[in-house]
């Protein structure tokens, strides 16, 4: 008889040497053959596949791009001018069958950036020696401007959708757990299509969740918190046609927010919204920098780190970050982007609002992978209608100041897998933080995650789950007498040990697991 798989966990229990032998959860069982099965409520819902996030569509190892520039850094002055010519230059080549144009190569060194570095055409890589304290590549972000160091995408556009693709969904309800769903006509659809998925945000929805009346904040005047609209919390999932039957269709994710007859239902259609693509960012050290002494004050510096745009298949690699506000942010047009191996140190602002958001997951697909936070107040963050599927998988964050978790505003479809946060790790109906946060999130997976403070309330219409989680349970901070979420498993982990990387065996077999290794 194999011996029981074990798993070491929270900080008191380590330091004691404590084992505690790992379950297995009713919500999702693995087999011998690596194939997964799920429990569903009396609606169908369950706990959704999240393996199609990351670079590629998860299971695709991050691209090592030929160099076809190499730059050093200049004794003085200021080296962006230089680095941005280099980056404009490999952008203008014909890109080869993948799409891969090169990589822009950094030597080691300091190089000085007064202004901002813009990576616009796909199919480049900017790349350095190394992002350790010494013997690697620094970009030191000189000035007192807030700013992006480094965008990565095309120019701004909105969404376009294409004329007569509309189709309505006839299901009455469709789980958010779902990949199929039946529409009045599949006519002039295909597989290999990519379409939205829309799911309206109707008044008798936002009455259902009680954010028509979100109480106003304390001691604010009369209307400084605002109450949800109709159609602001609209959500458009971008999805790819796997498979047509008749008039049911068969998408690549799930839809990972209910299509409820009751509340407004569903559409399809076809859209167009351009978008780089196969760039990344690697092997870089970013600094920000700031007036020493000053660490909870100056906030006249650089302040992003990296912003991922209008990308698809985008990566930032082995990149770590330092005293900037905000780390890697994948912006919400963003989507099959991984972070992997980052690092956000030591950010330097105010500790209010707004500030020290280290990972943010904002699109679709998106990944973070093996990341490091010290000091940030929100360090695995999603923000205002994030979309999913997104995934945080063995991330970990120390120092922290605040929570880890969705923000604000229902964002949908993410999954916190083997995340460590040393202070906070919530999941909660935030009421009028801000300026009327509300319910943050929905379709929250927190897997095998440990964490000071624990919280998980699930709003009406929408389910989530905590299983095998470890800290201390608290209410909500705002609405301390909402309901729990669904929590199984307290302060025993359970098997599998990533739920992630099982869904991405589980599709594609053993040999996608080999694309999350470290290079």
């Amino acid at each position: 008889m194999k011996p029981l798989p074990f798993f070491r966990f929270g900080c008191a229990m380590a330091a004691l040497g404590v084992l505690v032998p790992a379950a297995e959860s009713t919500w999702v069982q693995r087999a011998a053959d690596g194939s997964l099965t799920y429990n569903v409520d009396g609606r169908g819902e369950g706990i959704p596949d999240f393996s199609r996030a990351g670079y590629g569509g998860g299971g695709v190892a991050l691209p090592q791009v030929p160099t076809v520039v190499t730059l050093a850094p200049q004794p003085t002055g200021d080296d962006g001018a230089r680095i941005q010519a280099a980056l404009d230059a490999v952008g203008a080549r014909t890109p080869d069958a993948r799409g891969f144009r090169g990589a822009v190569l950094l030597g080691a060194g300091t190089y000085r950036i007064g202004g901002k570095l813009e990576m616009k055409a796909g199919g480049v890589v900017l790349r350095g020696a190394g992002s350790g304290e010494t013997g690697g590549t620094i970009l030191f972000a000189t000035g007192k401007t807030q700013r992006t160091l480094i965008e990565v995408g095309g120019p701004r556009a909105s969404r376009t959708e294409i004329a007569g693709t509309r189709r309505r969904v006839t299901n009455a309800y469709v789980p958010s757990n779902s990949r199929s769903f039946n529409v009045d006509s599949a006519a002039g659809y295909a597989v290999g299509d990519r379409l939205i998925v829309f799911r309206p945000s109707t008044a008798a929805w936002i009455v259902a969740l009680g954010m028509d009346k979100i109480p106003n904040r304390p001691g604010a005047p009369a209307g400084a918190t605002k109450s949800w609209k109709a159609g602001d919390y609209d959500l458009a999932f971008e999805r790819t046609v796997t498979a047509i039957a008749g008039n049911r269709i068969t998408v690549d994710a799930p839809v990972m927010n209910a299509l409820d007859a009751e509340f407004g239902g569903g559409a399809i259609f076809k859209y167009r919204l351009p978008r780089i693509a196969e760039c990344g960012v690697e092997t870089l050290r970013l600094v920000s920098e700031y007036e020493k002494g000053r660490e909870t004050e100056d906030e006249a510096h650089a302040w992003v780190g990296i912003n991922l745009g209008f990308v698809e298949n985008a990566w930032v690699r082995d990149v770590t970050t330092v005293h900037f506000s905000h780390g890697v942010d994948a912006g919400s047009n963003s989507m099959f982007v991984t972070l992997q191996d980052c690092r956000h140190l030591d950010p330097v602002s105010l500790l209010t609002g707004g500030r020290r958001y280290a990972f943010a997951l904002n699109g679709q697909y998106g990944l973070a992978l093996r990341c490091f936070v010290r000091g940030a107040r929100h360090s695995f963050v999603n923000g205002s209608r994030a979309r999913g599927p997104s995934a945080f998988v063995d991330c970990t964050a120390v120092q922290a100041h605040s929570d880890s978790g969705p923000h604000h505003r229902w964002v949908v479809g993410t999954l916190y897998d083997n995340v460590s946060d040393d202070n906070q790790l919530r999941v909660q109906n935030r009421q009028w933080s801000g300026s009327g946060h509300g319910w943050a999130g929905a379709q929250q997976v927190l897997w095998n995650s440990t964490s000071k403070s624990l919280a998980l309330q699930q709003p009406p219409t929408a389910r989530n789950y905590a299983i095998g989680c470890t800290g201390n349970w608290v209410p909500g901070s705002w609405a301390p007498e909402a309901p729990d979420g669904i929590i199984e498993s307290k302060g025993r982990p359970v098997l599998p040990r990533s739920l992630y990387r099982a869904q991405l065996e589980a599709r594609l077999g053993p040999a996608a697991l080999a694309a999350l290794a470290p290079p």
